[in-house]
């Protein structure tokens, strides 16, 4: 006869698997206006609170949490009103969480400010919470300079448009003729004009000698048609782009400085000559030596990772990659794994989550830049265009590299390619040997045709 557990016994193992972990902990909903704070009623008598957003009410916030003892804090927030209160409690030495705001769901029916933040500190007191990824300090830092450079490189790219949209309006075929109108060759030309030159054959003449296309060819795109208002809106469009061009500049400098500050690290690997011409908009300081010493390895080897990729990635991630349990898990984090979606044993949905990451983004702009590369890597994105398309190819090979550059940080291994003849003979072999597997199953040999 079976034994059944008495209440006593279900009550206690019940508690066993629901222990309150975190006693001293804080439950804060993080608003545009007011922050509302949560405790243990045992703590204080008033154990909700609200604060305002002004730095001295958060300096009042810290000194009452850390007064009564907390020790660990979960905030909720969208946008960036949390960045202040969670600078202030890391720096009182509380261990601050950063939640997702999907996550910690209220009960429905209940919605308001005092509950929320009475449930995050419920739910942080029985750890069920789990903070959103934030690197050191330094590489804090570090992101903010690498992602005001893309703002400022995105604001300058929409003056670029402004300048050939004025052109075209003028009907001089500038960037018919050059590959990039911000180079040499159509940038003296374009400042020639403002200068009041409009003879096309001596514009023509400000052609670089590496430029492909004739003197002649350049001289007929640069038969206009002026007019002052198109004038007008090209020189403010240049100097606006000079403008966020100077910025540029020295937030590269910033970069450079903030990268010297960073503790390095050093592994047996040794840095080897580059792969050549640098993309356009890559810092005019030494961006790969930088980040080789800060990281103890050269990810810009990979294919497909220039050094501004590179410089991206590293900002967003840091170099310490302890911070995710393996491969499959720094993946995971990137958005770049496939979805689980499963019932009744079926599979509902893969895809993969949707993700503002900027490194996954810059690890997909890298692997579009594969498609014609000669390497391994490019033949595995050829592949596996061929068999899913496009985009899914460019998830699956960013996937690859977020891989490679887990394990070189983590193991301080050298990236080799082995070319893509190599991988089509491994693909060819894994097929031969599938085929092999099956025809044995089905009683059959596979005979080489002759």
């Amino acid at each position: 006869m079976e034994n059944k557990p008495t209440p006593e016994r279900a009550c206690k193992r019940l508690t066993q698997h629901l222990e309150q972990i975190n006693l001293y902990a804080a439950g804060i909903d993080i608003g545009s206006e007011h922050h509302y704070v949560a405790v243990s009623e045992g703590l204080d008598d008033e154990p909700v609170r609200n604060f305002s957003c002004f730095t001295g009410d958060l300096e009042k916030m810290a000194d009452w949490i850390v007064r009564i003892g907390i020790q660990t804090v979960a905030m909720e927030s969208t946008g960036i009103y949390w960045i202040p209160a969670f600078e202030i409690l890391e720096e009182r030495g509380l261990k601050v969480l950063l939640v997702n705001a999907r996550h910690v769901k209220n009960v429905s029916g209940r919605k308001t400010d005092v509950l929320d933040c009475q449930w995050l500190q419920q739910l942080h007191t029985y750890g069920l919470l789990e903070g959103a990824f934030r690197p050191e300090d330094d590489i804090v830092g570090f992101r903010a300079y690498v992602r005001q450079r893309g703002t400022l490189v995105r604001y300058a790219s929409s003056h670029i448009q402004h300048m050939q949209k004025a052109m075209r309006q003028m009907n001089l075929l500038l960037d018919n003729v050059v590959t990039d109108i911000t180079e040499k060759t159509g940038m003296a030309i374009i400042r020639a004009i403002l200068n009041g030159q409009r003879n096309p054959e001596q514009l023509s003449d400000y052609r670089d000698r590496r430029c492909k296309k004739s003197v002649q060819e350049i001289a007929r795109s640069l038969h206009g048609h002026y007019r002052d208002e198109h004038l007008f809106a090209l020189r403010q469009s240049v100097e606006l782009y000079d403008i966020y061009i100077m910025k540029i500049q020295a937030c590269d400098e910033a970069i450079e400085q903030q990268l010297k500050r960073l503790e390095g690290r050093r592994y047996s690997t040794q840095l080897t000559k580059g792969k050549g011409s640098k993309p356009a908009n890559t810092p005019a300081f030494n961006v790969r030596n930088e980040l080789y010493r800060m990281s103890g390895v050269d990810i810009t080897r990979i294919d497909g990772i220039s050094e501004i990729t590179a410089l991206k990635v590293l900002s967003e991630t840091g170099v310490d990659m302890m911070r995710w349990k393996s491969q499959k898990h720094f993946a995971s984090w990137l958005g770049l794994s496939p979805g689980n979606k499963v019932s009744g044993g079926k599979i509902l949905n893969s895809k993969t989550k949707r993700t503002t990451n900027r490194a996954a983004a810059a690890l997909r702009m890298a692997a579009f830049t594969l498609s014609n590369s000669k390497s391994a890597l490019g033949a595995y994105y050829r592949r596996m265009r061929s068999r899913h398309g496009s985009p899914k190819a460019i998830t699956a090979t960013a996937h690859k590299l977020a891989r490679l550059i887990y394990s070189m940080l983590t193991n301080g291994t050298e990236y080799v390619d082995q070319g893509q003849d190599y991988y089509e003979r491994q693909y060819q072999d894994r097929v031969l040997k599938n085929l092999k597997r099956t025809a044995k199953k089905m009683g059959l040999t596979l005979v080489p045709a002759s």
